[in-house]
């Protein structure tokens, strides 16, 4: 007779992060299993009690913050501005990106009221101070946005109802070499972070149409080559290219957690650490 893990013994492994294999093994009798789940427990346990005695004792801030400065830095030290915009969108720039009553998308909103909800991307407020921006600055326009995203979501273990984006645009380089630079600065920002293991997957979206999916075991996030239809609502008429990346899914794959609550702003972990251990 074989016996595996009980369901409550599954789900306490999962929430200290413990690997697949280790979960779904296979024992030879509940004697086995028992002494196996107490010492594969007690073994994260210890682990997880010394990481967040770490992050105390060397003043650490978490991954997706450290994450981000690093994104920061050196997207300033590349030429691009950060910008800061607002986190309350209204139903008008919804329609300008094509999400209108009859959009499956719209069933994905966080509404405040009648004509107002949180954003579900950055994308909208990037393309208004493009516009603002053009009549201001040569181009070429280079921004980028580091901010909370709200989407009704499939719960899973890759899914979040609130997330964090990095948004960027550079608007004005000539439209040969836009498929060449949104690779640039997708290596350039997977190099910085260390993800070299990565693939550029061709996909389309429902908002942009054809885009290229950054991959690794999970989708880290997607690029367009404008121009693009959507443009001529916010009067843009130059080429362009955009990357979005969820901090929350880098955060999983540089350190190899099972699960994006790990990563996330939540009360029950810390760094990736489960509180009631």
């Amino acid at each position: 007779m074989s016996v595996t893990l009980t369901e409550t013994q599954k789900q306490r492994l999962r929430e200290l992060d413990a690997d697949a294999n280790l979960i779904e093994r296979v024992f030879s009798d509940v004697q086995e299993r028992d002494a196996s789940f107490k010492m594969v427990e007690a073994r994260l346990v210890k682990e997880g009690r010394q990481h967040l005695e770490n992050l105390r004792k060397y003043h650490r801030s978490p991954m997706i913050c450290q994450i981000e400065r690093i994104l920061v830095d050196k997207l300033t030290g590349e030429g691009f501005v950060q910008v800061v915009t607002p986190i309350i969108m209204t139903r008008g720039f919804l329609e300008k990106m094509s999400i209108t009553a009859n959009s499956p998308f719209i069933n994905q909103i966080f509404w405040l009221s009648k004509n107002n909800c949180l954003r579900p991307m950055l994308a909208p407020n990037l393309y208004c101070l493009l516009r603002r921006l053009g009549r201001l600055w040569e181009k070429p326009i280079r921004i980028f946005e580091v901010g909370p995203c709200f989407r009704k979501d499939s719960e899973g273990s890759e899914h979040l109802n609130e997330f964090t984006m990095l948004n960027l645009v550079e608007l004005g380089l000539s439209r040969e070499r836009g498929l060449e630079r949104l690779k640039e600065l997708i290596s350039l920002l997977m190099g910085t972070l260390g993800i070299d293991r990565y693939q550029l997957v061709s996909n389309s979206c429902q908002v942009y149409g054809e885009t290229l999916d950054v991959m690794a075991g999970t989708e880290l996030g997607s690029a367009v080559v404008g121009p693009h239809p959507l443009d001529d609502a916010w009067g843009i008429v130059d080429p362009w290219v955009g990357l979005g990346l969820g901090l929350e899914r880098l955060v999983m794959v540089r350190q190899g957690y099972q699960n994006i609550q790990r990563a996330g702003r939540s009360l029950v972990y810390l760094d990736g650490v489960r509180l009631n251990i």
